[in-house]
């Protein structure tokens, strides 16, 4: 690995221009963040020439890998029929077609731009359906950044509050004191007090959730059942059941995680993988639903970027993509060949830690509590986190030096790309040990 000067000089220059000098906050890390200048493949190259296997991805939009030939020739075309029209266009009714037929949920579709705008667009309209006001969120979820969904992401033990009934603890200044009335709390995976807060609490327009918990609690897959009881219970209080599939839809499933655990939800939002990369994100759901947006119905939807041709060009060829090739099928078995390798070196080692995950997404937690919901992984110790990530990118693999959050495959990555990873991390971890 060479020098990382070029990035420290470009974050200093950065600085005197934007804010902390990155613009997105978690882009930023000790001492300074990285400066990409290429991505092909299953691999990224620094401002400073270094190479790095990459298990970021983006926070995981980068299914097939970066710079698809086929994503990028659709793209190409569509350049020379332009980047935007403000109007309809036919591709956004192919793509349209495409989520109507893999996922359970998806009657209608609405698109945007991003999994926050999609989350935004799913509550508003499901507080119009309903004529309530509240809703209940997961602890260590992430829904995007507005103020509703704002709350209880990443809470100290200290401020969370009792487990049977969380604190809404804001995620950000800014948020005005009246938004927690409209937030509850719960923790994943426990079906007895979900039970008990609906039953507890009137006006509750929807129950948000991932899937899979990713948010800031790394992956926590749901216990066995736990999603049908989210459906069961919310229809029978006249609850709308949203499943944030930003990073769950495309990645694990064309039908999304719905599909594999066999549970329809009422709305589902979309982005990330959908495009490998491109700007895209959707709400889709039940017609009697979806058909409350305007101009069918009185909920506002807008946005001039919506459906724009490119964002619809490169979502059609990544699903034309995922249906073409078996990538879903291959990523579950790299995703299962990392876990397992070394989880069992972990083992060998006797070290406090385990690797955590699902389909092609890992992470490892040094820790050996069994995790099963966000306040579980606050046992973590992230100093040795941080200390194995710095190792792996002295090693030239790259997963982001952020303790709670996730690491991703992508169909680029080779089984020689895989090999190395497993045995860098093992280097990595016999030095922490």
């Amino acid at each position: 690995m060479k020098g990382m000067e070029k990035s420290k000089s470009l974050f200093e220059e950065a600085k005197k221009l934007t804010p902390g000098g990155v613009h997105s906050a978690l882009r930023y890390f000790e001492p300074y963040p990285l400066f990409i200048s290429m991505a092909k493949g299953s691999k990224i190259w620094d401002a400073d020439g270094n190479q790095y296997i990459d298990y970021h991805l983006a926070f995981g939009p980068v299914i097939l890998g970066h710079a698809h030939p086929r994503i990028s020739a659709a793209v190409k075309r569509q350049l020379d029929e332009g980047v935007i029209y403000g109007l309809c266009n036919e591709l956004e009714i192919k793509v349209a077609k495409k989520i109507v037929t893999h996922v359970p949920s998806a009657q209608m579709v609405r698109f945007c731009n991003t999994g926050t705008e999609a989350t935004y667009h799913a509550i508003r309209l499901a507080r119009a359906y309903t004529g309530k006001s509240k809703i209940i969120k997961f602890e260590g979820a992430y829904h995007g950044w507005h103020d509703i969904v704002s709350f209880s992401t990443n809470p100290t033990l200290k401020d969370a509050g009792p487990l049977d009934h969380p604190n809404p603890v804001p995620d950000t200044a800014g948020i005005p004191l009246e938004t927690a009335k409209q937030v509850i709390i719960v923790p994943f995976n426990d079906q007895e007090i979900v039970e008990k807060t609906i039953k507890k609490h009137d006006e509750i327009a929807a129950l948000i959730t991932e899937p899979i918990l990713h948010g800031s609690a790394t992956c926590i897959p749901p216990k066995e059942g736990f999603l049908r009881f989210l459906r069961e219970i919310t229809e029978e209080y006249g609850i709308v059941l949203i499943f944030d599939e930003v990073v769950t839809g495309f990645r694990h499933h064309l039908g999304g995680a719905q599909k594999i655990f066999n549970v329809t939800p009422d709305l589902t939002t979309f982005a990330k993988a959908m495009a490998n990369g491109f700007p895209v994100a959707a709400v889709c759901g039940r017609k009697d639903i979806m058909e409350h947006f305007r101009p069918t119905g009185n909920v506002d939807y807008g946005g001039t970027f919506n459906s724009n041709p490119i964002s619809m060009a490169a979502a059609l060829a990544t699903i034309e993509e995922l249906e073409r090739n078996e990538v879903h099928g291959r990523l579950f078995k790299l995703g299962e060949e990392i876990r397992n390798n070394l989880n069992e070196f972990i083992n060998q080692l006797r070290l406090e830690a385990q690797v955590v995950g699902f389909g092609s997404i890992f992470q490892i937690i040094f820790t050996k509590k069994q995790i099963t919901n966000y306040r579980d992984t606050l046992s973590s110790k992230n100093e040795l986190f941080m200390k194995f990530q710095m190792e792996m990118m002295k090693r030239g693999v790259f997963i982001l030096p952020k303790p709670n959050k996730r690491c991703h495959i992508s169909a680029a990555h080779t089984d020689g790309d895989i090999q190395y990873t497993i045995e860098s991390a093992k280097e990595a971890l016999k030095k922490l040990k």
